[in-house]
């Protein structure tokens, strides 16, 4: 699954630096999460790092995105061509 942000994000800037795949960007009210390019931090991390940082929890899964930590690795590896 990827992750989305939901509308109580308060744009406090800590997601954006947080995300190893440069997923996360300003939208037009709120940060959003490019879900071709989030892979739960697998590959990077063993926890999804906007979720650690996020000070309200507004980085849920999307339940519209299901994937398997197998596609999610795949995933990972076609961004980082590893």
């Amino acid at each position: 699954m990827a992750l989305f942000i939901t509308d109580e994000c308060i744009n406090c800037d800590v997601c954006e630096p947080a995300c190893p795949n440069e997923a996360i960007s300003q939208g037009e009210e709120i940060y959003e999460i490019d879900p071709e390019l989030c892979t739960e931090c697998v590959g990077h991390f063993d926890k999804p790092q906007c979720q650690q940082v996020c000070p309200i929890s507004c980085i849920p899964l999307d339940p519209d995105r299901r994937e398997t930590h197998e596609q999610l690795m795949d995933k990972y590896l076609r961004i980082t061509r590893a």
